[in-house]
């Protein structure tokens, strides 16, 4: 055990730590040269596209270090602040973290969340400067910004690039030196902490585990504390680049083990192996539970597929914990669920899972975060969906969650960052400078509005250069209202929103604006108004295509042409009656980008 070493790689999104990876399996001969390929632990499609880390992956590798053998177990994390809850997974499952900062950026948001996160857990940080072959990389003023930060000696800080192996071997030595060997008792009842899973179609579900304390052998009949479910462990082994199976795992050793369980609910993140015969008392103190910050409607485009999406979502969750579904029905689309997702990128990844790993095609409808709803009996409920609203006589006053952001940024920035920050009805807490011309602004701003176009704008209006990070705060009252969008006078519930009386005018008529580009034309005129209450406060009409019934008639009376047309007339009448409006899939999302 002595010889074991767990560690993970965190930083901000984007400072080299999938290559850096790469660099460390190359380095210890883990992966062969003919298997090497640019961010290797990346298996999905979707990750080397985008070029972004959206599970953990871990893997082990075994490093001679003065004669004697180590095995180093690594966890290669996601840097983007939608994915920080595995993140917070992966550090509980490791002693030491190496903490990566880009020496051309410098310490950023997530940077600096992330430390915080491996600091609460008593994780040994080993500080990297990556990127030093870069030619706009300026070594010595980031490590006066680690140095500021961690308060650690500018000789602990160490030097290396991803591209080109620099400094991976000097890397490998201070992770056996300074990681500390994973403490537990072998000879203590069997606990493993499970901290993944993930769908197999032939061998079930999988789980990733580590050994907290105990020993645990293939063929040994274990149970799951938290579900109370027993099982045989068909087979235990560790995490190569392709599962390799072994007859034990020893305490304080990562590895994953194949139970032939069907159903997913029977596997929970955070949950604990025992052993059925010699059972520990209680599970480890695990991961506390995710609170998803977003919330939307999905719903297949066939009705038929709702129990296939059932299923998909159900996998899906293994492999990703912080996704939270229930099911729900709207008027307009029919049955679906009301999903939860930490922010804008996971649900567009999730929407974008579905369609690729399992064939369902989706409707998404606007993201919305949850209210608090007291009613006048002092009573309160939590509504996720603006439909479901109580009536507008009953309600007293509404809480709105406000998160605490802190944005890190060059002195230039601040201006239009803060410009940006009282339009979305920010409240300034303070701000700090960090070292010469970089400063960190805190300030309170209400979920409902960061969560559809904020990161964006923020990204543009400081030239990518500002970083982003936040958590939930409180909940304070707001004056809000319920925006409906009418179609022929019929509301269509997957378009209605919660919003600021200040911002539901102007809202609701760019909504009307952008609903009149995106809906087809009919064969009668379609009504698209905005409503508050009663109130109709915007409206824009999409004019009917019209056949030309008075083509045949060439010359003689024009009582024979006013005859057609009156004909016509009759007909369109009974039309609008039964008329129904196609919406198309676009028309849903509209409302992510108004401006």
């Amino acid at each position: 055990m002595k010889n074991i070493r767990n560690f993970c790689i965190i930083a901000h999104i984007d400072h080299g730590k999938s290559t850096l990876a790469d660099r460390l399996l190359e380095y210890t001969k883990t992966v062969e040269s003919k298997d090497m390929q640019d961010q290797v632990l990346d298996n999905m499609d979707l990750e080397r596209e985008r070029g972004i880390t959206i599970k953990s992956h871990a893997i082990q590798m075994d490093y001679m270090y003065q004669g004697e053998k180590y095995v180093l177990n690594l966890i290669d994390t996601p840097g983007h602040v939608d994915f920080s809850y595995e993140v917070s997974r992966s550090i509980a499952a490791c002693e030491g973290a190496l903490l990566i900062v880009d020496a051309s950026q410098g310490i950023q948001a997530q940077t600096i969340s992330n430390l915080y996160m491996a600091i609460e857990n008593d994780l040994e940080i080993i500080p990297v400067l990556n990127k030093i072959d870069l030619p706009s990389a300026m070594p010595d003023e980031v490590e006066d910004q680690i140095i500021e930060l961690l308060g650690c000696k500018r000789e602990e800080i160490l030097r290396a690039s991803g591209k080109t192996g620099e400094g991976v071997g000097a890397l490998l030595d201070a992770i056996v030196e300074k990681v500390p060997a994973p403490k537990g008792d072998p000879t203590a009842p069997l606990q493993c902490l499970i901290f993944d899973s993930v769908f197999n179609p032939f061998r079930g579900i999988i789980a990733y585990f580590k050994v907290e304390n105990g020993v645990i052998h293939s063929g040994d009949r274990v149970k799951f504390i938290a579900t109370g479910k027993e099982y045989d462990a068909d087979e235990v082994g560790i995490l190569r680049l392709d599962m390799s199976p072994r007859s034990e795992i020893g305490t304080g050793d990562v590895g994953y083990i194949i139970s032939g369980i069907k159903t997913s609910k029977e596997v929970r993140v955070g949950d604990t192996i025992t052993h059925v015969s010699r059972p520990a008392e209680k599970g480890i103190e695990g991961f506390q539970e995710v609170k998803p910050m977003v919330f939307a409607g999905v719903y297949p485009i066939v009705s038929e597929d709702f129990e296939n999406l059932r299923a998909s979502l159900e996998k899906l969750q293994l492999n990703d914990a912080s996704l939270t579904f229930q099911p729900e029905s709207s008027v307009a689309l029919g049955f679906g669920f009301r999903c939860g997702f930490l922010g804008l990128l996971h649900m567009e990844i999730v929407q974008e899972r579905l369609d690729r790993e399992f064939n369902m095609d989706v409707i998404t409808t606007v993201p919305n975060v949850s209210y608090k709803v007291y009613d006048k009996k002092g009573g309160c409920i939590e509504v996720h969906n603006p439909s479901g609203l109580p009536d507008p006589t009953l309600i007293d006053h509404i809480d709105e969650p406000f998160i605490r952001a802190s944005i890190i940024t060059n002195t230039t920035y601040i201006g239009p960052i803060m410009t940006l920050c009282l339009g979305k009805r920010g409240v300034l807490i303070k701000q700090e400078y960090i070292s010469g011309d970089r400063v960190e602004i805190f300030y309170d701003l209400p979920l409902g509005e960061i969560v559809i176009d904020f990161y964006d704008k923020l990204k543009s209006i400081s030239k990518g250069y500002a970083s982003f990070d936040y958590h939930l705060h409180d909940f304070r009252p707001s004056k809000l209202v319920k925006l409906d969008i009418l179609l022929n006078g019929e509301p269509v519930d997957a378009l209605s929103t919660l919003t600021h009386v200040d911002n539901s005018v102007p809202f609701g008529r760019r909504m009307c604006e952008k609903l009149k580009e995106l809906i087809p034309r009919q064969q009668f005129d379609i009504a698209i108004q905005a409503a508050i209450g009663a109130k109709i406060i915007a409206r824009e009409t999409v004019k009917a295509v019209r056949k030309d019934v008075t083509a045949k008639c060439y010359g003689g009376d024009i009582s024979r042409k006013r005859k057609l047309l009156e004909k016509q007339k009759e007909g369109k009448k009974r039309m609008k009656q039964i008329g129904t409006v196609e919406v198309p899939q676009k028309a849903f999302l509209a409302v992510l980008k108004l401006d």
